[in-house]
């Protein structure tokens, strides 16, 4: 399984909301912090905010902040919500052609540890990526002052 680089950041922007809190961020300084470009994180967060893992705050001084608790986002969840495409081979989707879908074992095969993989991902919350002990070294990797 391979989570794109959109499910990536979005579990970034996360982390990074959760480890400032109440705080507001910007885009711009949620991207400084990871090196990573401002626009694609706008698409990000636009989708952050829709789904209401984030808030957004207008104006001069606004920026963003988590909109739920850490021990309520399920990253699981996320990672459905983010993700465009779980078909991991041609004949998970409606348009599949290959010729030995009739009696091959691999869509099965594949189709469970697909869920094995997102059944583990069920099992953990943003809290879960941010134990109390790595918090100042969060801070100062990301900058936070």
């Amino acid at each position: 399984m391979h989570i794109t680089r959109y499910t990536d950041y979005s579990l970034r922007v996360l982390i990074y909301l959760a480890v400032k809190r109440e705080t507001l961020s910007t885009i711009r300084e949620i991207a400084d912090s990871y090196d990573i470009s401002k626009n694609h994180l706008m698409k990000v967060v636009h989708q952050l905010n829709r789904k209401g893992y984030v808030e957004t705050v207008r104006g001069k001084n606004g920026g963003l902040r988590l909109h739920m608790e850490p021990r309520d986002i399920n990253i699981g969840v996320l990672v459905r919500e983010t993700e465009q495409d779980l078909l991991l081979v041609e004949c998970f989707s409606a348009a599949n052609r290959c010729v030995i879908s009739p009696v091959c074992g691999m869509k099965g095969m594949l189709a469970g540890a697909l869920d094995a993989f997102l059944n583990a991902l069920d099992q953990h919350t943003l809290q879960d990526l941010l134990p109390e002990k790595t918090k100042p070294q969060l801070l100062r990797l990301l900058e936070i002052g």
